[in-house]
């Protein structure tokens, strides 16, 4: 007999299928994503240029110490937010994250409000820290989600597609600050950032509602465990991390892409002090070059993003950054000057979002359950920002023996390099343990639909 097809089993249009390789019953998920992780990007990105002009008034002097402030911070929440993981179900210790983040926007809404003129560079520099704590954990936490919905061969296909909703909510979000900054007051950007986090929170229980029947195991049956309690110890994300080889490249890779981004982002600020006196202009530069990243990023997620990584692999796909990076910092090294920094700024940041970072994502399609949520948060907060720390201590180190930006460059070419060889080693280790599922059948590691 023969049934119709329900709505949500429907096949994807025939240009969605040909663009990413959409199959039956994924575009709901997609969907869902789309909205779940515009909304988070949208939030970020209204809070992002306020927080780099806030930085700039503080003082670049003291970035470094905001930026140890940042890693205390991170390390004073992986705690608490592990022990959520242990005790709760993923649809409740997701929004109850979501919303502690919302509550504190409120209270910064409200301290600028009140608080009188010459507060303004304190509450600045606790928003830079908690900004920058923010923007890690609430998307570690997307894609732990994304991670836990989809398997290894949908990651490949469909990652980059989804992480172009993020990309267009970084747009919406840049645009909306890039338009209003000098009309609306930074409080009132604030308000409508917690508006779009209970937004992701509704997306996030949609997709919800589809984990159990989108991501089926090789016997039929749902990935067990997608809706129970985790479980573990408190200290799984950093004790898993240091026993596994994987997970501490994985950290590697991610350390060495920290340590060289902090560099440019000095980079960038310097210049941003010193070309925009005015700090209305300064939160506008900003929010232009994020605008310019996130246009550039959209155009490589929607044609490019999932073509690489099906005809060259994981490894060679991660390997495409440090090789940019070895190039761009080379080029600063021998001719510095604004517009080269602005433009490897853009490429590179565009090379990350677009390729890099959902890439890096399938890397833990084929880690445990335990390890997506507790030991991913560990390294995209903790070990991101020991990275950030790294580069700005030995940024500011440089500086205090009378070599200039230059200099940083020169050290950024050998790091890249060593990032580019944990590339290839990580993209092998990954299909290796792909593999080995496949061939187990372990529940978990399913090809998808």
């Amino acid at each position: 007999m023969n049934h119709a097809t329900p709505p949500s089993e429907a096949a994807p249009s025939n240009a969605l299928a040909r663009l990413i390789g959409v199959r039956p019953g994924e575009g709901p998920a997609l969907a869902w994503s789309w909205a779940y992780i515009f909304s988070i990007l949208a939030a970020y990105y209204v809070l992002r240029p306020i927080r780099d002009q806030m930085g700039v008034a503080g003082g670049i002097e003291n970035l470094p110490w905001l930026f140890t402030a940042t890693l205390v911070g991170m390390l004073a929440l992986n705690l608490p937010f592990a022990w959520l993981v242990k005790r709760m179900p993923r649809a409740r210790f997701v929004p109850l994250t979501y919303r502690f983040f919302g509550a504190n926007i409120l209270l910064f809404a409200l301290a600028l409000y009140l608080a009188p003129p010459d507060w303004d560079v304190w509450i600045g520099r606790v928003f830079f820290v908690w900004l920058s704590i923010f923007n890690l954990f609430v998307v570690s936490i997307f894609w732990a989600t994304i991670v836990d919905v989809f398997s290894t061969s949908q990651g490949k296909r469909l990652f980059g597609f989804i992480a172009a909703g993020a990309t267009l909510g970084a747009i919406a979000g840049s645009a909306t600050t890039a338009l209003l900054a000098k009309t609306v007051p930074t409080w009132g950007l604030m308000l409508g950032a917690v508006a779009l986090l209970e937004c992701a929170v509704f997306s996030m229980r949609g997709l919800a509602r589809l984990s159990e029947r989108l991501r089926q195991a090789p016997s039929g049956g749902p990935e067990q465990g997608t809706g129970q309690v985790i479980g573990g110890s408190v200290l799984a994300g950093v004790t898993r991390t240091f026993a596994s080889p994987y997970l501490l490249n994985i950290s590697l890779f991610l350390l060495l892409f920290s340590v060289t981004s902090t560099y440019l982002y000095f980079q960038q600020a310097a210049i941003a002090k010193a070309s925009f006196p005015d700090r209305a202009a300064q939160t506008a530069f900003f929010a232009g070059v994020d605008l310019a990243v996130n246009v550039l990023t959209l155009g490589v997620q929607f044609f490019l993003t999932g073509r690489i990584v099906r005809r060259i692999g994981v490894g060679l796909t991660l390997a495409i950054l440090p090789a940019l990076s070895i190039l761009g910092f080379g080029l600063l090294a021998l001719a510095p000057s604004i517009a080269a920094i602005v433009g490897f700024q853009v490429l590179r940041r565009a090379g990350n979002f677009a390729i890099s970072r959902p890439i890096r994502e399938v890397l833990f399609t084929v880690v445990p359950r335990e390890d997506r949520y507790k030991a991913k948060s560990f390294i995209d907060t903790v070990v991101y920002r020991l990275g950030d720390q790294a580069g700005a201590w030995s940024y500011a180190g440089l500086g205090a023996l009378g070599f200039g930006a230059a200099a940083a460059s020169v050290v950024a070419v050998p790091l890249s390099a060593a990032w580019l060889v944990n590339s290839l080693w990580l993209g092998r280790a990954q299909e290796r343990r792909h593999r080995a599922a496949r061939a187990a059948e372990a529940p978990g590691y399913a090809d998808g639909i």
